[in-house]
């Protein structure tokens, strides 16, 4: 048969020791016990008093038939069992809780430790972005105050002649640190100035005069979203695309009907070469690149009041209204070209433009202003082209009727007479 086992902690025992009672007599006097005795643990502490502390080991034998262990109350003791071990029950519980207590402890000071370490971490972090940055503004307020002081020096002493003699100014008349400043701030003042305004007061030369011959009409272009569209990929880089119908543009609006020139907000070394692709056969007399523009809230705006024309006579074509927002009524606004291939817009523009030079319109900001009232003026140009066809084809018919109608009428006379 086999045995189930038990360990037991610590008993109290009193006149039982180590060398007058063995595990085996211990056994022999639990087995012999009453029933009720076993089922208390007060009775077993009776049976055996609490003197001192012995390690022992219950082993409890199921002797007999084994039909006679099936039989067997279900309320008898077995001494492996909590129930059966009384006192050793309660101290496993007890060892247990201590236990459970203990782990509670330590994981909570772990956790505690883990807390304590994430926060001298984070303030270590703290103090070295704070070094760095205190470091960082120390070496920005001494740069700065070395370049205003080399400023000050430089730019605010006063001017001298050839001889060396110093130049009177409106400053010369204050304290000499005043007049440094004074005049640092106002070099500083003039430069800024310099930036926003063009480079220039006359962007154009003056007209050409006979024998040359000057085209009534100056036509302004923009560059970028008009004639051509940039393009950007990672294996070609920046590339600038051609717009469709751009030589018949320009082949139809250039000398003698048009003084065309690119007025633009791209620098001057990256539109120059493609201009140069543009136009090959020359149609383009000047161009004028950001240097020529006035830089106003952040936008760079064509001054037409310094291209040297008569703004009568002007027309700027540009998608961008901050681009012309000086001179609105010179600009037919037109629709940003994104690089389509199916575009036709620059063929009915040319018809325009053709139209209004051959017209020879006094003033072509009226004839602007009408187109300007429509969401698309290309569109617009194009349903009056439509009317103007279908009335063309209206008074041919209506002239080919009135010179069939005598001849009809005569003939009738005729053969009316003889019959």
């Amino acid at each position: 048969m086999a045995a189930s086992r038990c360990v037991t902690s610590l008993l109290k025992l009193s006149s039982i020791t180590c060398s007058n009672l063995t595990c085996r007599q211990f056994h022999r006097l639990v087995v012999t016990a009453p029933n009720n005795v076993l089922c208390n643990p007060k009775q077993i502490s009776n049976v055996l008093p609490a003197t001192r502390l012995l390690h022992l080991r219950f082993y409890s034998q199921k002797v007999g038939k084994p039909e006679e262990s099936t039989n067997k109350p279900a309320t008898s003791p077995i001494l492996g069992s909590i129930q059966g071990l009384g006192i050793a029950g309660e101290v496993f519980k007890k060892q247990d809780e201590s236990q459970s207590l203990e782990g509670q402890q330590s994981s909570s000071d772990q956790q505690k430790n883990s807390d304590e370490e994430e926060e001298a971490k984070k303030k270590k972090e703290a103090e070295s972005s704070w070094r760095t940055m205190k470091y960082t503004l120390i070496f920005f307020g001494v740069t700065m105050s070395g370049l205003t002081g080399y400023i000050i020096g430089a730019w605010g002493a006063p001017q001298k002649d050839e001889e060396g003699n110093v130049i009177e100014d409106q400053f010369s008349s204050k304290p000499l640190v005043l007049q440094y400043i004074l005049r640092s701030w106002n070099a500083i003042m003039n430069y800024s100035q310099m930036i926003r305004d063009p480079s220039r007061d006359k962007l154009l030369p003056d007209p050409l005069k006979e024998p040359y011959y000057q085209p009534p009409y100056t036509l302004i272009l923009e560059m970028t979203g008009v004639l051509v569209h940039p393009d950007w990929t990672y294996q070609t880089g920046w590339r600038f695309k051609k717009r469709p119908g751009i030589d018949f543009f320009l082949a139809q609006v250039g000398p003698p009907t048009f003084e065309v020139v690119v007025y633009t907000a791209e620098q001057a070394f990256t539109a120059f070469p493609i201009l140069d692709a543009l136009d090959p056969n020359g149609y383009i007399m000047y161009r004028l690149f950001r240097d020529a523009t006035r830089y106003v809230d952040g936008h760079h705006v064509k001054d037409l009041d310094c291209i040297n024309r008569d703004l009568s006579k002007v027309i700027v074509l540009d998608w961008n209204s901050q681009s012309v927002k000086s001179h609105p009524r010179n600009a037919l606004k037109i629709k940003e070209w994104k690089g389509n291939d199916d575009d036709r817009t620059l063929i009915d523009l040319a018809l325009l433009l053709k139209t209004i030079a051959t017209s020879e319109v006094q003033d072509v900001r009226e004839v602007l202003d009408f187109y300007n009232q429509f969401d698309d003026p290309i569109e617009a140009f194009r349903e009056n082209q439509r009317k103007l066809q279908e009335q063309q084809e209206l008074m041919e018919r209506m002239n080919q009727e009135k010179q069939t109608l005598p001849a009809t009428s005569l003939a009738r006379g005729l053969f009316g007479r003889r019959f």
